[in-house]
């Protein structure tokens, strides 16, 4: 009769066997039998004096080695045995002992269960399977387009990663079966999930339903908001387009009835307006005067410059920090028109960044406006930054940006626009006189 149970007992009540039996259990894991040595340092006298006690050794020194054979031996030669060493383990750590490499066949079969129930969901209809069949095969074959964050969530909680994972592949079948019909995010979130919420763009749901897009689309991952929200309208969804918005002066508008005629008004009377993503949905082109159209980060920039040259024929525009859809849709317009864009932003790792991917993304026509290394010594505040922060200035592009970078992880101080204000009046004041206005 084995006493398996009352001899892990036994050694689970004398502590003096507890860091041994981690050892034991880690060997066995690793081995799948009794085998190999185990070494415990700085042991204890009272776990020197117990596991000698079994092993029938001295320890005298604060090193412990011993086979775990040996171990298993000793407990034969006591009241327990015979024992199973196997079992003595799994009561004393009342857990079912799998060696690491059955664990991860386990694991592969669950996933391998998990990945079918998936695609016996969606269903295979022969070549004309449905988008969230192929996306969940391309899941489980080739680890993308949001295996990782879908694995994430199932090691988490599985039953929660399979409803995320079935209401993504429904919302990817929806899609190519209404191809050509615009919603909104939250309409959209709500009809698949009940939650309005469920797809934005932060949430795992909302990071999971970009990738499928892009496996639908062929299409790259999203770098930033812009290029996820051009992504999303590709397949008919629209985000909050009140949210998205843009400060404009002394920029007319077009639609395909003529000129808009609110922001006419506006133009008119030399007044700032605020334009919206919603405003833009019916802007067929936009024109700035002098083909020219100073673009700032700052609200506060953007009211001093439009309060000192308002009467002088100008164009200027606000981002107010990150440049949101409406902000890049109506620079599209400006581009198209020929005009050239005067980029100026806070000379800070946030504010470069920006600059440097507005150039990236639309070359030559931009064209940055006080942010030389000069500037920045000009502008330089006393608000420190961070290595984390200025870590950001190591992947800039622009070589303007590259050699004022370099004078910023030096100073490790922000530089921000407000303290150019003066300099950048000048300028567009400058160009005006210039051109004879």
């Amino acid at each position: 009769m084995c006493n398996n149970a009352e001899c892990a007992e036994y050694l689970k009540k004398n502590k003096a066997y507890a860091r041994l039996m981690q050892e034991l259990w880690k060997k066995w894991k690793s081995l799948g039998r009794a085998a190999g040595s185990v070494t415990l340092k700085n042991a204890t006298e009272a776990e020197r004096r117990a596991i000698g006690g079994i092993v029938g050794k001295t320890f005298a020194d604060g090193t412990v080695t011993l086979t775990f054979r040996e171990f298993e031996q000793g407990l034969q030669k006591t009241r327990f045995a015979p024992v199973d060493m196997k079992a003595v383990l799994e009561d004393y750590f009342a857990a079912s002992l799998q060696t690491n490499q059955e664990q991860k066949e386990q694991a592969r079969r669950t996933k391998d269960e998990f990945f079918g129930r998936l695609m016996a969901c969606f269903g295979d209809c022969g070549e004309n399977r449905p988008a969230a069949f192929c996306w969940i095969r391309e899941l489980q074959h080739r680890k993308k387009y949001g295996y990782q964050i879908l694995i994430k969530e199932f090691g988490k909680e599985p039953g929660v990663a399979e409803i995320l994972a079935q209401n993504v592949g429904r919302a990817l079948n929806c899609l190519e079966e209404t191809e050509g019909e615009e919603r909104l995010l939250a309409v959209f979130a709500a009809e698949i999930s009940g939650n309005p919420h469920y797809f934005d763009r932060g949430t795992a749901a909302g990071q999971l339903l970009m990738h499928a897009v892009c496996f639908r689309k062929g299409a790259e991952i999203p770098q930033s908001a812009y290029e996820w929200r051009e992504l999303m309208q590709s397949v008919g969804i629209v985000s909050d387009n009140i949210a998205s918005m843009v400060h404009v002066f002394g920029v007319r508008l077009e639609t395909a009835d003529g000129p808009h005629p609110a922001c006419e008004a506006f133009y008119q009377r030399k007044e700032p307006y605020v334009l919206t993503g919603e405003n833009l949905k019916s802007i067929t082109g936009a024109k700035a005067d002098r083909n020219i159209v100073y673009v700032v980060e700052n609200e506060m920039v953007f009211l001093y410059l439009v309060e000192n040259a308002k009467d002088q024929g100008v164009s200027i525009l606000c981002t107010s920090g990150q440049l949101r859809v409406a902000a890049v849709q109506l620079l599209d317009h400006l581009i198209e028109s020929g005009a050239v864009i005067c980029y100026s932003g806070d000379l800070d790792p946030d504010g470069m960044d920006i600059a440097d991917r507005l150039w990236q993304r639309c070359g030559n026509t931009v064209q940055l406006w006080r942010m030389e290394p000069e500037d920045y010594m000009q502008s330089i505040s006393g608000e420190a930054l961070s290595d984390r922060q200025l870590a950001k200035l190591k992947n800039l592009k622009n070589a303007a940006l590259r050699r004022t970078a370099e004078l910023v992880q030096k100073e490790k101080k922000a530089g921000y626009q407000e303290n150019l204000l003066k300099q950048l009046t000048r300028d567009v004041l400058k160009d005006v006189e210039a051109d004879g206005v």
